[in-house]
């Protein structure tokens, strides 16, 4: 939908009108542009309860057990018709369309399946754009990155974690029977755990975007911006049974996660054989992409590993990043030798800038040689960088990549 339609009274909200508004109503008002506004201002008054016993019955009935568990995990029962939880919430079905939409879930008609925390989600949202503490387009981003980031992680607690729990342990008890009492015992301590996490990766966000140099920073950062890619992955998912694949995969992105944290950086995406993953300083990504290699190469399991960086203006969005130097460390990712690191100039720049590496090997044997002189300490430098052929790269034309190890 988009955002043309919004207060034009549209075919959808017409239909949902349609199908709630008493005998008598408004059904067409001759312009769009009025619609939905006309309907609501000629339909008479009523309480929710009223409104209720107008609703549709639902056709289909959801399984019993389904809905114990859905009642169970919502903390409430099915009241709504999503008509009916706009008006309540006092929102054009238009709108609510669209943060329902927003939050990943498909329409559903105008089936009784909303609740009380629905309406008041609703309000939440409409009352923050009424206030101007949020645009309509801002709302609707804080429902959409919201509903993407707890989709996948609902998704991976049931998948990875509930199925496990509630294999059938008694001779006649389904998976759902067990799975019911186990919901109602882990619910309130997951719930407590993500809000936890929640208000600690908030202040960690909170903390980095403070600290940029101006406001234009706040948005557009400079990064270094890294990709680990697993060789040869696609033939192993013809040669290796389903399951063998799923835990391959698994035990990569669990050792790149872990090692991205422990060393300061921010694990942007997972990708089943590629990891994207953030730093604010290009020594934290340095030391993660070589701390990724040198890991997996330990590891009998796993195959070859490729890793390219790249430094520069990044874009952020909803927890993801864009931009030139995103595409250009996937770049360098794709033509980087197997179990090494290929990092472009800016990125070796910026670690000679910091101290991390010298500009070149002779650099570093003066210096060596000067303070040996002065009786002094030589410069101590973690990495190494070798430039490598000026090749060109897919859409960003020639490039100079440096390849990256840890200094002797």
């Amino acid at each position: 939908m988009t955002a043309d339609d919004a207060g034009s009274g549209t075919a959808e909200e017409r239909e949902a009108w349609d199908a709630a508004a008493p005998d008598g109503a408004v059904r067409d008002t001759g312009a769009r542009e009025s619609a939905a506004a006309e309907a609501l201002e000629e339909a008479p008054e009523e309480t929710p309860e009223e409104a209720l016993e107008e609703a549709p019955e639902d056709e289909d009935q959801p399984d019993p057990i389904a809905l114990r568990l859905e009642q169970l995990i919502l903390g409430a029962e099915r009241r709504y018709t999503p008509f009916q939880a706009a008006r309540s919430a006092g929102v054009s079905v238009e709108l609510a369309t669209r943060f329902w939409r927003a939050m990943g879930f498909a329409d559903i008609g105008q089936a009784k399946a909303l609740t009380e925390a629905d309406v008041l989600a609703l309000r939440r949202l409409s009352g923050l754009v009424e206030a101007g503490l949020l645009s309509e387009p801002m709302a609707i981003q804080v429902a959409r990155s919201t509903g993407q980031t707890s989709a996948r992680l609902a998704d991976w607690q049931i998948d990875s974690f509930l199925e496990g729990l509630t294999d059938p342990q008694e001779t006649g008890m389904t998976r759902t029977e067990i799975a019911y009492p186990l919901v109602e015992l882990l619910l309130p301590e997951l719930e407590e755990f993500l809000v936890y996490v929640y208000r600690r990766q908030l202040a960690a966000a909170t903390g980095r975007v403070v600290q940029a140099a101006d406001d234009a920073e706040m948005v557009n950062r400079r990064l270094a911006v890294g990709f680990a890619d697993l060789v040869s992955f696609t033939r192993l998912t013809r040669r290796l049974e389903e399951e063998e694949l799923g835990e391959l995969v698994e035990a990569f992105e669990t050792t790149a996660a872990d090692l991205v944290a422990a060393h300061g950086g921010r694990l942007i995406k997972t990708l089943g054989d590629e990891v994207l993953y953030a730093a604010d300083d290009a020594g934290i990504a340095a030391e993660i992409g070589l701390r990724l290699i040198e890991t997996l190469t330990h590891d009998e399991t796993m195959p070859e590993l490729r890793v390219g960086i790249a430094f520069g203006t990044v874009t952020t969005r909803m927890g993801d990043v864009f931009g030139t130097t995103v595409n250009l460390a996937s770049r360098l990712t794709s033509i980087a030798p197997k179990n090494a690191v290929l990092v472009d100039g800016a990125f070796a720049e910026e670690l000679s800038r910091t101290g991390d590496a010298p500009v070149s090997e002779a650099e570093a044997a003066e210096a060596a040689a000067a303070a040996e002189k002065e009786g002094e300490e030589p410069p101590s430098y973690r990495f190494a960088l070798q430039p490598m052929w000026q090749r060109p790269v897919r859409g960003l034309g020639v490039v100079e990549p440096w390849l990256l190890s840890r200094r002797a």
